[in-house]
């Protein structure tokens, strides 16, 4: 029998009703198990403040955690989360967070986030942002550590912008944080003479470790993206959309110190992406541009946002976070290197 068009919209509603099921029972999972983590915390919180209670009341030092463990460990046989490590961070996670209202307010992240937290971020102010930002972003422990590693914290939206005069008042605090300053790209494992050439193919070639340094919701659009404008053609380094603010984000790289006139030529992309690529009635708000630089003098920059109406921001970057100046200097070149291996591989 062929179908007649009143069976085949009887089946397509009925897959649009298994569709809505299924996507209920997914959120179902979601939640319940969202709700399993926040009791599994807040049982570790109670637990905690039992044994931080008794060990002050009692006088008992260090020895009682082991013994606890291993009669719990007997008691649950089996069981993960039991272990002397795991008690103590149940005690340090009821010193860091004296009431029970104040660890349900993190409760939502997994043990293992709170675990790194509390090791990691000793300053109160610091760990609350990194909550905010892992509970509202969904990081990962890995992000999560990829950020407290390179002290994300201290380094969002300190650099100098225009935005206050260019962005909407209730839209500055959202975009600055979306900006960091210094961008860590230690990742690339450049040479100190790098070009701007050989910082974007590297960018590009490793872009999945960029977008985690760029933070969350930041899409790829091009590299080298062409700009017609009139009879000539530009080209825009690097263009991203942020899927969060729903604006395009131009990076321009400069290897040396930022000059005015790189500005300039960065608000003129904005101005032609925004007239390209940006769709209005879609959301898209206006477009940011960044300039990228090795280094920066703030008085110039400063002079030249003075000039410009684009939304426009300056960030620097490094690639060698771990080693001190001196060492740094001391260390052959990735040139040097290869003319060591090849005298070592192909002696004369």
């Amino acid at each position: 029998m062929s179908p007649t068009p009143g069976r085949d919209r009887s089946m397509t509603d009925y897959h649009q009703l298994l569709d809505d099921v299924l996507a209920e029972i997914r959120l179902a999972r979601i939640r319940a198990g969202q709700a399993v983590n926040a009791e599994r915390t807040l049982l570790y919180w109670r637990i905690g403040r039992l044994v931080q209670t008794r060990q002050q009341q009692e006088g008992w030092g260090a020895a009682i955690v082991d013994r606890l463990a291993a009669d719990l460990a007997a008691q649950f046989p089996g069981a993960r989360g039991w272990s002397p490590r795991n008690i103590r961070s149940m005690r340090i996670l009821a010193e860091s967070y004296p009431t029970e209202e104040l660890a349900a307010a993190v409760a939502n992240l997994p043990w293992g986030h709170l675990t790194v937290l509390m090791s990691q971020v000793p300053d109160p102010a610091a760990r609350a942002w990194y909550v905010e930002q892992a509970t509202r972003y969904g990081w990962s422990r890995s992000v999560l550590t990829h950020h407290i590693g390179t002290d994300r914290f201290q380094r969002v939206g300190q650099g100098p912008d225009n935005f206050t005069t260019t962005v909407p008042v209730g839209e500055q605090d959202l975009v600055r944080e979306v900006l960091a300053d210094p961008y860590d790209l230690e990742f690339l494992a450049l040479d100190p003479a790098h070009s701007e050439r050989q910082l974007e193919d590297a960018l590009v070639a490793k872009l999945s470790a960029f977008l985690t340094e760029l933070g969350q919701g930041f899409a790829f659009v091009g590299r080298q993206y062409r700009l017609p404008v009139g009879d000539r053609e530009f080209f825009a380094d690097l263009i991203f959309f942020h899927l969060g603010l729903r604006r395009f984000i131009i990076f321009e790289l400069k290897v040396g110190p930022v000059e005015p006139e790189h500005l300039g030529k960065l608000s003129f992309y904005v101005t032609a992406v925004d007239a390209q690529l940006r769709r209005p009635e879609h959301g898209d708000g206006p477009t940011i541009g960044i300039l990228l630089a090795g280094h920066r003098d703030d008085v110039v920059v400063e002079y030249a946002l003075r000039t410009v109406d684009a939304p426009l921001a300056v960030a620097t970057y490094t690639t060698d976070r771990t080693l001190p100046a001196d060492l740094r200097a001391a260390l052959p070149s990735s040139a040097e290197l290869a003319d060591l291996i090849t005298d070592v591989t192909d002696p004369e």
